[in-house]
């Protein structure tokens, strides 16, 4: 699987940089048969990533690239505050939650401190942080691996730490939504460990800016099908304030 993935996204690199792909070319490159290929423009045609040409494949749309934490906070930072404090409200005394990494979910994070008898577990070293001023909040943090580009910690010690808990509410936050493709993100570790967490949980809850809607990176989180609300800014676009209505999804504006 991971082969698979670092090939994918050395293709969509490829893509990006030259805005076309040849088959055999790829084969050559990579080492691989061409039916292997073929599958991999396949897949990244279905996340409308790409289209498929004769004997290759062109650039559909270019995915968002990704950020530091000090650049995506300085984004859309009074929407964030205001889905944080959106989401807080949806956090009752004796609930069990997960939070995950992001600068959104940190502001989430920034309106607990005055939380009571809530316990948070979390991959984010910049949330952990907040939250250890929280006297009401019991703080679990995952084990694993860190990635300092989004201060998240992951990989398999991350996933087996959720194995041993069972949550009422998963706070996620996202890089990309798609109406078709469903939750994205950059980086496959991540992506994993976010789809556990979505297992673990009663009740999803995604935090994004509508900045995110529309956009597909490289690694699915989730289908659409498993989230039960989504919290946003009022920009959201009329196509996707009906399409997240149509799902079936609970939308809350933060205003």
């Amino acid at each position: 699987m991971r082969q698979t993935s670092q090939r994918r996204a050395a293709i969509l690199q490829a893509l990006t940089e030259h805005g076309n792909v040849q088959v055999n070319e790829l084969v050559e490159q990579m080492g691989v048969s061409a039916v292997t290929i073929r599958s991999d423009l396949s897949a990244l045609e279905s996340q409308g990533l790409a289209r498929r040409s004769h004997g290759g494949a062109r650039l559909s749309r270019t995915p968002p690239p990704e950020q530091t934490i000090p650049q995506k906070d300085a984004l859309n930072h009074e929407q964030k505050e205001r889905i944080g404090a959106c989401a807080a409200r949806m956090v009752q005394p004796g609930d069990n939650i997960i939070i995950d990494s992001g600068t959104t979910t940190i502001s989430l994070a920034r309106h607990l401190h005055d939380a009571d008898n809530v316990t948070v577990l979390t991959n984010g070293l910049n949330i952990a942080w907040e939250l250890a001023q929280a006297p009401g909040v019991d703080l679990i943090l995952t084990g694993g691996l860190l990635r300092k580009q989004s201060l998240s910690v992951q990989g398999s010690q991350a996933e087996a730490c959720l194995q041993a808990y069972s949550f009422d509410k998963l706070f996620l936050g996202v890089d990309g939504f798609d109406l078709q493709f469903g939750v994205t993100t950059h980086h496959e570790a991540e992506a994993s460990l976010n789809h556990k967490m979505v297992e673990r949980a009663k009740k999803i809850i995604v935090l994004t800016d509508a900045s995110k809607f529309g956009r597909v990176s490289l690694h699915r989180i989730v289908q659409l099908d498993r989230v039960d609300t989504v919290i946003t800014d009022a920009s959201i676009s009329d196509e996707y304030r009906e399409g997240l209505l149509a799902a079936g999804i609970e939308l809350l504006i933060a205003d």
